[in-house]
């Protein structure tokens, strides 16, 4: 089970894997790309895999949308591609393509640092997004303004709140509610905005150095264990998609991260790696 200071920690751990490196080849390259909600995991395997493999360059895109990434894998214009929650699995593969799940993480409501709120009912939380509580003291905190940012319907941390939060499902947000385009304009937002609230996920809390913190929902946890025994239901899937037939260095690096070091990469960054 990680915590959120124990696994922030972590999280700048590199973990090597010296089996790997011995079958590298010379000038490889992969390019990886698709949910932008996934890159922040991804980076973190492709560094701890290039620091054993100094030849492999591995390039992250700057992200493509559902259709745009399995037409760029299908064409060769990338080598992998990322994806999550709701991936139609038996679509892609009819398709000539393979799937992996490699983790599940944790969607959750990050705060800034220094909103002093650790838990959040449901109901708190849509009054947030409905504009019915405009300051921390009205959900449990000291008087400050509240900051609430949310993504855009169609990404994926949006459909998980909306799924699974009774009163989010239909709330109309207010129009004080400001939307973080892509993933990292989220965590940035989070992290630099004080009084902020969005949904963001585990994995870009660890990974902001203490500038972002999660609120528990409803006195839950998002921690691994409550996430592998369904307790904590907001929760995204993790999936590198590549041909049915990966190149050596796509094999390679998928070896990788099934490894017990990518698996340490990944519970160090807030994921519960998913088992084969």
């Amino acid at each position: 089970m990680y915590t959120q200071s124990a696994s922030r920690i972590a999280a700048c751990v590199l973990w090597v894997l010296p089996a790997f490196g011995a079958h590298a080849q010379a000038s490889e390259k992969l390019l990886i790309d698709g949910s932008t909600g996934m890159a922040p995991l991804v980076e973190a395997l492709a560094k701890a895999y290039r620091d054993e493999n100094a030849e492999t360059r591995i390039e992250i895109g700057k992200g493509l949308g559902t259709k745009a990434r399995i037409a760029a894998l299908s064409e060769g214009r990338i080598d992998i591609a990322m994806a999550s929650h709701g991936l139609d699995v038996a679509a892609v593969q009819r398709q000539g393509m393979a799937v992996h799940e490699i983790a599940k993480v944790a969607v959750v409501f990050g705060v800034n640092a220094g909103v002093a709120v650790g838990n959040l009912k449901e109901a708190e939380i849509c009054d947030i997004y409905s504009g019915k509580a405009t300051d921390w003291k009205e959900v449990g905190g000291p008087a400050q303004a509240i900051v609430p940012l949310t993504r855009p319907e169609s990404e994926v941390d949006a459909e998980v709140v909306r799924a699974r939060i009774g009163c989010l499902t239909n709330l109309e947000m207010v129009g004080s509610v400001k939307v973080a385009p892509k993933a990292p304009d989220m965590a940035r937002a989070l992290a630099a905005t004080p009084g902020a609230v969005g949904m963001t996920t585990t994995t870009v809390v660890e990974q902001s150095q203490g500038r972002v913190k999660w609120v528990s929902l409803g006195g839950i946890e998002p921690t691994a264990g409550n996430v592998q025994n369904k307790m904590y239901a907001l929760t995204r899937d993790s999936f590198l998609v590549t041909k049915a037939a990966p190149s050596p260095a796509v094999t390679r690096f998928l070896q990788f991260v099934r490894s017990s070091a990518g698996e340490n990469v990944l519970r160090a960054n807030g994921a519960v790696p998913a088992k084969p």
